[in-house]
């Protein structure tokens, strides 16, 4: 499969449509000051992608809906999701990317990225409470990670938790309009993100709605619509991501071969994983493999 380089751009490597993100040194963070009159095509990276314009506005399309980003507002793209840019002829934005892999055993991190996937737009206007605090914070990684101070990168780690920490509190808050009952609310909250949990991490399971509706106390018609409104997609389609994920990790390895992986991550069949795969990644577990290795 070709692969594609670019010289002083945002993005260097890019094999069909996954991104190779080429971090400072031994990190991985990369902050990128970007000025370029220059769209991206379709492509996925591993890392939580930030976006922020400084100066004009900037376009993305992420998933099924396009975010026009206005000058200070916060676009935050999750690991895996497939997205395109498109640049003003003027202006300038922070991109910057970081790894998650190390904190994959902080439970509430999985639990955030889970409820954002694929994106979120943060603006002053629809998140009063956490914006100015999130701008601030993006300045603060930015002057750490151009200086040259010591424990500059547990510093930037610490405060990428920070800002996961305030979206995920913002989040739950939205939810809790779930219900008017306000001694209900957080009843709700709680029940909703131990969900999430519970299908994480029995994902390679037989997992049906009607199994979970029964466990969440509710009947599957009245749990779907809860379930959409807490997570902003389906339950199969929340399922699924978590099964993808899961073979993600499984596909590196050589020695897995691909029925056994669509099987070990709960697909019913070796078909039935290859299209969900191409549906979520864009190209098929093989070539998503090959590719891992070509990097």
């Amino acid at each position: 499969m070709h692969i594609y380089k670019k010289g002083k751009t945002m993005i260097e490597t890019l094999n069909g449509i996954v991104e190779t993100v080429h971090y400072l040194g031994n990190t991985k963070l990369k902050f990128y000051l970007n000025q370029e009159y220059e769209d991206y095509p379709p492509h996925w990276h591993t890392p939580v992608e930030i976006i922020m314009p400084t100066r004009g506005g900037y376009s993305a399309v992420c998933g099924d809906e396009r975010y026009e980003l206005q000058e200070g507002d916060i676009l935050f793209i999750c690991p895996g999701a497939i997205h395109s840019l498109y640049a003003p002829k003027d202006g300038e934005r922070i991109i910057f990317q970081i790894g998650t892999s190390s904190l994959s055993d902080i439970k509430d991190v999985d639990t955030v990225l889970s409820l954002l996937s694929p994106a979120i737009l943060i603006t002053a206007k629809d998140h009063p409470h956490i914006h100015e605090e999130i701008q601030k914070i993006i300045r603060d990684i930015q002057d750490k990670y151009f200086g040259d101070s010591f424990f500059s990168e547990s510093y930037i780690y610490s405060k990428f938790l920070m800002m996961l920490s305030l979206i995920g509190q913002n989040y739950t808050h939205a939810a809790d309009q779930l219900s008017s009952n306000l001694n209900r609310q957080q009843e709700y909250t709680d029940m909703f993100l131990t969900i999430c949990d519970y299908i994480s991490s029995h994902c390679t399971e037989d997992l049906t709605l009607d199994q979970v509706a029964e466990q969440a106390g509710f009947s599957k018609f009245y749990f779907t619509r809860l379930f959409k409104q807490f997570t902003n997609v389906s339950f199969y389609k929340y399922l699924n991501q978590k099964r993808i994920a899961m073979a993600e990790t499984l596909l590196i390895d050589e020695k897995n071969s691909i029925t056994d992986v669509a099987l070990g991550c709960g697909f019913s069949s070796l078909s039935a994983f290859i299209r969900m795969f191409k549906i979520v990644k864009g190209c098929t577990p093989t070539e998503y493999r090959k590719m891992q290795h070509e990097c």
